[in-house]
C-alpha cells in the first residue's frame, strides 16, 4: 500500500493533489506544529495584476499551536467578513475564465460558513477540490493515529500505523530528514513524486505561465477537463546508500 501525507493546506496547489491520487491512501497531518507564513491558512491566486495571497485570519496564541488548534480570527475589525471579501477577489480576478460560474457557488457557500478553526475549513475545501478532480483516495487525518515522535520517526511510525510498504514523500523539503535506513529496516521503501506541472490556458492572461497557484486556477480555466491534465509521473525510489 502506498501512504502519502501532507499537512492540511488551504486551497492547496496542484502537486497536493497529485500525490493524492498517487496514493492508496492519504493522511492528513494535523497534529504538528503550525507554521506561521505557510500555506496553512493562505494560497496563492492569478489576477490581472500578478499573483496573489488569499489569506484565512488566524489568531495566534503561542508557537507551539498545532493546526488541529488553530483557530480563526472572526474579530470586527473588518475580519469578519473575510469569507465575503476572499469570494469578491475570485470573482474579480476569475470572472472570465470559462469555468469560474460551475465553482463559485460551491465556494461562496464555503466562505460563508461560520468556522471557528482553520482545520475544518481547510478539509471541506480539500474535499471539494479533490472531488471536482475525480480524486478518490481515501483520508485519515493524523490526530486519530496518536503517533509518537517527529519528523522522519513520525512518518516512519505512520506508516506503520496504517500497514503501508511504500511512502510517498513530496520532493522537498523532506529530503533533509527522512531517515531512508530506518524505513528500509522496517520494510518500508520511500518513494518520490515526479510531478510535472501542466500547462493550459490561463485566464486572466500574463506574459508567462504561472505554476503553483491554488488548483481552484486549473478548475477554472479547464472545469471537468482538469485531470487530463495531471501529468503521469513515475514514483521514484530513493537508493539507500551504505
Amino acid at each position: 500500500m502506498i501512504l502519502a501525507a501532507h499537512q492540511p493546506n488551504f486551497l492547496p496547489w496542484l502537486g497536493f493533489f497529485d500525490k493524492m491520487r498517487k496514493a492508496d491512501l492519504f493522511v492528513v497531518v494535523d497534529h504538528v506544529q503550525f507554521e506561521r507564513q505557510n500555506f496553512q491558512n493562505r494560497t496563492m491566486i492569478k489576477t490581472p495584476c500578478g499573483p496573489r495571497w488569499l489569506t484565512v485570519p488566524v489568531r495566534h496564541k503561542s508557537r507551539d499551536e498545532r493546526i488541529l488548534d488553530k483557530t480563526i480570527d472572526n474579530s470586527r475589525r473588518g475580519r469578519l467578513r473575510w469569507g465575503r471579501k476572499m469570494a469578491l477577489t475570485l470573482r474579480r480576478s476569475y470572472q472570465c475564465a470559462p469555468h469560474f460560474q460551475a465553482y463559485a457557488p460551491l465556494l461562496t457557500a464555503i466562505f460563508d460558513e461560520p468556522w471557528d478553526r482553520l482545520t475544518p475549513l481547510n478539509l471541506r475545501c480539500i474535499e471539494l477540490l479533490r472531488q471536482a478532480l475525480g480524486i478518490r483516495t481515501p483520508i485519515l487525518r493524523s490526530s486519530e493515529l496518536k503517533l509518537q515522535g517527529c519528523k522522519s520517526d513520525m512518518v516512519l511510525a505512520m506508516c506503520k500505523a496504517v500497514g503501508a510498504d511504500t511512502y510517498l514523500s513530496g520532493d522537498g523539503g523532506s529530503r533533509g530528514y527522512l531517515d531512508l535506513a530506518a524505513f528500509q529496516a522496517q520494510g518500508v521503501r520511500v518513494a518520490w513524486q515526479d510531478f510535472r506541472h501542466p500547462r493550459y490556458a490561463q485566464l486572466p492572461r500574463s506574459f508567462s505561465f504561472i505554476e503553483k497557484l491554488s488548483a481552484l486556477d486549473l478548475l477554472f480555466n479547464c472545469g471537468p477537463r482538469s485531470l487530463e491534465f495531471f501529468q503521469a509521473g513515475k514514483l521514484r525510489e530513493e537508493p539507500v546508500h551504505a
